[in-house]
């Protein structure tokens, strides 16, 4: 991450002269020594905390559904899909393109991207730090490599066929699976499909898991930087903010913010990297200061100010339409490109906070549904894709309204593929692959939280979990 001491320390207000305190205990916002009715305090923050984020990874789950399920029908889409093997293969992100449209699905599809996978980056490095010191770098690292390093390479090997196969039948003139195989193997890259977050969320962890054995100061300033917005959010979101743009902006007006590019079987939104690394050392700093007494405090300032970063979010998330649609209309104009770019890292840092501090505030309360959705989330996340497209495909030829269309991929979606989820739980090799024990290897982890490192949508409640 490029981080710049000058600007995020004045952005947060903080004396960059003060001495950050170690990072392998927990930072102490207030100061002094708790006392046993100090420390039962702080346990139940951390329940009502790990409620909420539990609570809220079960929301985030549904919605990346919910997203893939509605592509099929955006208003902005041609007429047809585009042939399987020719540029530019725009069905890597549309493979179904249906006749049946709404344009409500465009403006649910932008809230959506503005912010959701920087909130899965953030979200995927909060218990980060208490895993890594725990573990050592050394089975850190082995432990991401399994659990992220074997369903990639499953994903691309057995997902990622299957679910892409409706993309070539809409048009090819020979729909056999042998045929299919031969043109899927002769594409000038190899389809990923949903799988790019995990490729890219193992080369984050392997950078942090170097930064602390190499620069191991960097790591503690990140984590001391973070404690300090417990009584500052709004200077905090400020430098976070200003950060994002930093790292979005200039590749953006480089690359354009749509351009992906794929090297082997590792595809990338050109504009997008380092602006998830922003997030995802966000997110690290932030779990290492203690979920109970950092921002992430239910009963704190951020999680208060939910009304300010909701206002944020609707203003900088309708001033990011706004421009990009003047930027659309005429790709020579400089300021409004400029402008476009810079309120989309503005509303994807509101859209994020309030996210979040939403949760916090009303979601601290245990749900059943958003608990089992989060328990189930990465067998969700893996195979959710293959049903997604079947589904578009199997209703093109059926005379219903787009709404009710993705209503019904949206809801067999989420059955088949927590039946596949369910399934796969009974096999040992089914079990590591979702990031949970074989059977009869002691307790299953059931009911917690997904810190997104347990497979990196993972199963683990707290940090004591890890």
């Amino acid at each position: 991450m490029n981080e710049h001491p000058s600007i995020v320390g004045a952005s947060l207000g903080g004396d960059l002269s003060d001495r950050p305190p170690a990072i392998g205990r927990p930072f102490d916002a207030i100061g002094g020594v708790a006392d046993d009715a100090g420390h039962r305090i702080n346990k139940i923050q951390q329940d009502k905390t790990s409620v909420a984020l539990d609570n809220m990874r079960g929301l985030v789950i549904l919605l990346v559904l919910a997203f893939h399920s509605v592509m099929a029908y955006l208003g902005f889409l041609g007429s047809s899909t585009l042939p399987f093997d020719q540029p530019p293969y725009e069905w890597r992100a549309f493979p179904i393109v249906d006749s049946h449209r709404w344009f409500g699905f465009d403006i649910f599809c932008a809230s959506q991207d503005v912010y959701l996978m920087s909130l899965f980056f953030f979200l995927s490095a909060l218990f980060a730090w208490p895993s890594l010191e725990r573990k050592g770098s050394r089975k850190f690292l082995g432990d991401r490599l399994l659990r992220l390093g074997v369903p990639f390479v499953f994903g691309l090997a057995i997902v990622a066929p299957i679910a892409l196969y409706p993309a070539y039948r809409v048009t090819a003139a020979d729909p056999s699976p042998i045929t299919y195989g031969r043109r899927y193997l002769s594409l000038p890259f190899w389809p990923d499909g949903p799988m790019w977050f995990l490729w890219q969320l193992l080369a984050l962890a392997v950078l942090l898991t170097a930064l602390r054995r190499f620069a191991p100061r960097c790591v503690e300033f990140l984590g001391w930087l973070s404690s300090r917005a417990i009584d500052r959010p709004v200077r905090y979101f400020v430098g976070l903010a200003t950060i994002c743009a930093l790292a979005y902006v200039p590749l953006a007006l480089a690359f354009t913010p749509w351009q992906w590019s794929e090297y082997g079987p590792f595809s990338m939104q050109l504009s997008r990297p380092l602006l998830y690394a922003v997030y995802y050392f966000a997110g690290f700093g932030i779990g290492a200061c203690g979920l109970e007494r950092g921002l992430l405090a239910t009963d704190g300032k951020f999680a208060r100010r939910w009304s300010l970063w909701l206002a944020v979010a609707l203003a900088s998330f309708m001033l990011w339409m706004g421009l990009t649609a003047l930027a659309m209309s005429d790709t020579a104009q400089f300021l409004p490109q400029l402008g476009s770019d810079i309120s989309y890292a503005l509303a994807g840092a509101s859209g994020c906070f309030f996210m979040i501090a939403v949760f916090l505030r009303f979601g601290a309360a245990r749900s059943r549904i958003l608990g089992y959705l989060s328990h189930n989330a990465f067998g969700l996340y893996l195979f959710h894709y293959v049903f997604v497209v079947w589904l578009q495909y199997a209703l093109l030829g059926l005379a219903l309204i787009a709404i009710a269309k993705a209503a019904i991929v949206l809801a067999g979606t989420l059955i088949l593929a927590w039946a596949a989820t369910a399934a796969l739980r009974f096999s040992r090799f089914g079990s590591r692959l979702i990031g949970e024990k074989p059977p009869g290897v002691g307790e299953r982890h059931r009911g917690a939280g997904f810190s997104l490192m347990k497979g990196e949508l993972g199963l683990e409640r707290s940090q004591t979990a890890l």
